[in-house]
């Protein structure tokens, strides 16, 4: 009895640890929300679950420690469900980042983004009229534009070194034109019109030198987003797919330990059912 309590103790110690980056990833996912991806409801989710599994290995501590089998029955039965909404969170974190991703270009190390490369709720919710508002905003205030500045000894970078460099989704998306608009380079933020004929890309009017303008309200800064979550939620659901598994094994030897425990509540020996005990044993000579 003792030792089964004491299993069940040590997995719960392990779940309560396990549930730190869970909870750890929902607030890096914040982080980013008030910086890059600026869609603070995806967070919620994982700092919920990291919280709930963190509550529940202290209960399932606790029940271990002073023998207490309503707080067992609790923590199993609500593991089972947090399993469950871990397991539904990331099938939906993959099923609405599956599409989409940037484009390659000729003689550019970064990539372009198109919002046409992108389809489902996550793509609907984000282009919608009435949230794009509120995210463009955050992508303005997060200065990130702004930051893209560079000088070499002083000097600002020139546009061949400019197109050498590894943009991030939301900086080549929002802070500069599409590079088939045909603007010409002048530094990371102004670029001017061309000579030639511009592409059918709506986005090459939408463009703006106005450095509270620039691309915010162009598809490609909305695309721009889209592939910035994308990378996080990737990111976080590799850390939920390896925790979760570790979840179940520790579930499963937990409820197996439970079990060994009201096997011996009733005094029942290992392999010996309660209905066996019951029966008359058979008359010998």
């Amino acid at each position: 009895m003792r030792t089964s309590n004491h299993l069940i103790g040590v997995l719960n110690f392990l779940t309560f640890l396990l549930s730190i980056p869970i909870l750890g990833g929902g607030i890096w996912l914040s982080s980013r929300a008030n910086s890059t991806d600026c869609l603070r409801f995806l967070q919620w989710p994982l700092i919920v679950i990291g919280v709930s599994i963190m509550v529940v290995s202290l209960a399932g501590f606790a029940g271990a420690c002073y023998r207490n089998t309503f707080l067992m029955r609790l923590y199993l039965l609500v593991m089972f469900l947090v399993i469950a909404v871990l397991i539904g969170f990331i099938i939906f974190a993959y099923v609405v980042t599956d599409k989409g991703g940037g484009r390659r270009i000729t003689n550019r190390a970064y990539l372009e983004y198109y919002l046409e490369d992108y389809s489902g709720w996550l793509e609907e919710r984000v282009a919608s009229d009435s949230y794009w508002g509120k995210i463009s905003s955050c992508v303005r205030d997060s200065k990130l534009c702004a930051k893209m500045g560079k000088t070499i000894n002083g000097v600002p970078e020139t546009a061949d070194m400019f197109y050498l460099r590894r943009l991030s989704p939301v900086q080549s998306g929002c802070c500069k034109p599409p590079t088939e608009c045909g603007y010409i380079y002048q530094n990371e933020t102004v670029w001017n019109l061309g000579s030639g004929l511009m592409a059918a890309n709506p986005d090459c009017t939408k463009w703006s030198n106005d450095q509270e303008q620039l691309c915010y309200a162009c598809d490609s800064c909305k695309a721009g987003v889209l592939a910035s979550l994308k990378k996080s939620w990737r990111k976080v659901s590799v850390i939920n797919i390896v925790v979760m598994i570790i979840l179940v094994i520790v579930y499963i030897i937990a409820y197996a330990a439970y079990r060994n425990n009201r096997r011996m509540d009733n005094d029942e020996p290992y392999g010996e059912a309660r209905m066996t005990k019951a029966q008359p044993s058979a008359f010998h000579l």
